[in-house]
């Protein structure tokens, strides 16, 4: 499974430092101008000597005074809010996330905070948790954010990772995909990690339609090989998928660049070899000595051999190149036609092959007529004919791998 990147940033990381968060508390002053309360001697000029000590980092200190101020008999409602406001202040000077979360829970609880500063403590309490890793709770504060109008996008990403390190798999992946699509509409490319983590979230829920859409849209906007190979991959095992189409799915492979070891390059080359498709083989075992997959180690002899028989195959054919002709257009049914044409396809004769697949598949009466199509699409891509091979493509059906494989070229045409 493909690895995303989970955000574990501190609050700084996250564009939360606590020098960003709300307040300070005094200018007692200044809310005392404002507010119809006030602080009575004994409680204001503690807090005032707390204040002027965080200021000068001097939190010990501060943390005393705060307490002279708590001793104070009879404390208003107004009394206790600021006392709670310089106690988050001293959290907050001093790091301990902890504390100023539980500090800024108590403040907005006591429905003094509204507006700008009320959204502020939300996310400080919400990042706070994240950074915890308490993420129920990281959950329910993001969620408030948003609902009290936040903005910030950053967050949203915080909030989708929170229900998915918490195990909430349908959430997180609900979340993403409604991140995506908003993306998609005002026409945004969502980012790779994005669509990795929509991705995690489908593969924990077993959405395999989901989750195959994901490895297009990853092929799509990031075409990489470990993609390409999740994708195709997953086409191999999907049920329903038929052997039958072995070949088509190594030449997917060997176009994208996922076809790797020497094995599967010998594998390819020897079905090719076995429908006919001689010069496909040769093209395939070429490319294998080429990369230098082939030719080296302890099956060297053995691909020799190969190659070899490649080679005299091709002799062969040439000895008898045309006279099957006749006979295939004579025939009843297309599949003769269409079988002579991908050999000459195979060698690039595309003047004669291009036209002998069309002919076969007019004919019609057809056992595998959507692999005709496929066939044929790849026969247009092959000879440079791009706009006719996407659009044969797109005509392919079938439930048994083709209209996937053609929807894949389809993708793989895109990006070439």
């Amino acid at each position: 499974m493909t690895r995303f990147r989970l955000l574990y940033v501190g609050l700084v990381g996250a564009g939360l430092g606590l020098s960003m968060l709300p307040h300070s508390p005094l200018g007692i002053a200044a809310a005392q101008a404002q507010e119809a309360d006030k602080l009575r001697p004994e409680v204001g000029k503690p807090l005032q000597k707390a204040q002027d000590f965080v200021k000068q980092h001097k939190l010990p200190e501060a943390t005393a005074q705060l307490h002279d101020a708590e001793n104070a008999k009879s404390k208003t409602a107004y009394e206790s809010f600021v006392i709670e406001q310089v106690r988050g202040s001293i959290a907050q000077a001093s790091g301990d996330t902890a504390a100023a979360a539980k500090s800024y829970e108590t403040q907005l609880a006591s429905g003094r905070v509204t507006g700008a500063e009320q959204t502020k403590l939300v996310l400080a309490v919400a990042s706070m948790s994240y950074q915890a890793k308490d993420y129920p709770k990281a959950i329910t504060w993001f969620t408030r954010y948003f609902k009290e109008s936040g903005a910030d996008p950053a967050m949203r990403t915080f909030l989708i990772q929170s229900y998915y390190l918490s195990g909430d798999y349908a959430s997180a992946g609900k979340a993403q995909a409604d991140q995506i699509q908003a993306e998609e509409k005002a026409g945004q490319k969502p980012p790779e990690d994005q669509l990795q983590l929509l991705q995690a979230c489908q593969t924990q829920t077993k959405d395999n339609v989901g989750f195959s859409n994901t490895m297009e849209k990853l092929v799509t906007l990031y075409p990489k090989k470990d993609y390409w190979a999740q994708l195709i991959h997953g086409l191999q095992v999907k049920p329903g998928f038929s052997d039958r189409l072995t070949l088509d799915l190594d030449r997917l492979q060997l176009a994208v660049g996922t076809l790797a070891t020497s094995a599967q390059y010998m594998d390819m080359a020897q079905i090719s070899l076995q429908a006919g498709l001689t010069g496909e083989a040769k093209a395939v075992v070429d490319k294998g000595y080429a990369a230098g997959v082939l030719g080296t180690g302890a099956e060297a002899a053995r691909q020799q051999r190969l190659k070899d028989l490649v080679t005299r195959t091709i002799a062969e054919d040439q000895q008898t190149a045309g006279k099957a002709d006749a006979d295939a257009a004579a025939a009843k049914d297309g599949q003769a036609q269409l079988d002579l044409g991908a050999k000459y396809v195979s060698y690039g004769q595309f003047d004669k092959g291009i036209p002998a697949m069309e002919a076969g598949i007019r004919k019609d009466a057809l056992k595998h007529p959507e692999d005709a199509k496929l066939h044929l699409g790849l026969a247009y891509l092959a000879a440079g004919q791009k706009a006719k091979a996407v659009q044969m493509l797109k005509t392919v059906g079938g439930t048994d791998g083709t209209a996937d494989l053609a929807r894949l070229w389809i993708l793989q045409i895109g990006k070439v």
